[in-house]
Formats: C-alpha cells, structure tokens, sequence
C-alpha cells in the first residue's frame, strides 16, 4: 500500500520518461485520473485510459523527435517532475502567490476548491489553493 499516490505516480512517469518506455501503468485513484487530465490537456502525455480490471491507469507518454550527430533520438516532453506540498509538510499559496515555473513554460498543478488546474487557470480565475507538483 502506498501513503503518497501522488509521489508514487510523478516517481513512476519520471522513470518510464528517463528509460524512454511508452507507457506507464499507475494506480488509480480520483486524484491521479485528474492529475492525468491535466497533464493530457497541457500536452505533457498522450492519452490515458483505464485497465480491465479498473485497478490501474495507464498513461501513454509522449516523446518527440531530436536531430542529433548520431541520427534521430526521442527526447521526452517531460524534463522534469517535482512534488511540491508533501503529506508532512502542506504548502498553500493564494493566487497572488502561485510560483511560476521556467517563467511559464512548465506547469504547476494546484489544487483548488473548484478542483484540479493549472497555475494559470487559478490566476485567471483568483483561486488559490494547495500547490500539488510542478512539470516542465
């Protein structure tokens, strides 16, 4: 049984990128499918879908192609995964607080009482909350 599910799943994405494999199973539970949905929706994965046995969600990453001396190598979208607020230490921040990663290129993943988003969308819309994980 796993404590933190949110680590477990940014640990699990971080190593499937770092080996280059396709997929990524993860278990399921509310908060990972929304974290999924986000990063479908900002483009960090392809797609995910949930397993027959309804256990698991497994997440297809995406890679993109880079001209090296070598010939052609796939590089991931994701560079890097980091959880911020951890079950011994919550971090909250108000929408005047929400840290910006790489100036905007990465996301961070807040959440909200109006659910999962973006860093972005919780500006635009003067939320704040619990500021989950960071990707870029």
């Amino acid at each position: 049984m796993v404590t933190d599910t949110i680590s477990d799943m940014l640990t699990r994405i971080r190593n499937a990128s770092l080996s280059q494999n396709a997929t990524v199973l993860v278990p399921l539970t509310r908060m990972t499918q929304q974290i999924a949905q986000v990063l479908e929706k900002e483009g960090f994965i392809q797609t995910f879908q949930f397993s027959e046995d309804g256990r698991f969600l497994s997440l297809r990453l995406k890679y993109r192609s880079k001209e090296t001396v070598k010939g052609k190598r796939k590089e991931s979208c994701i560079t890097n995964l980091k959880r911020i607020s951890k079950p011994g230490l919550r971090i909250y921040a108000n929408h005047r607080e929400l840290p910006r990663i790489l100036g905007g290129a990465g996301i961070t993943i807040i959440s909200t009482p109006e659910g999962l988003m973006t860093d972005r969308e919780a500006r635009s819309l003067s939320l704040g909350g619990e500021v989950l994980c960071s990707v870029w």
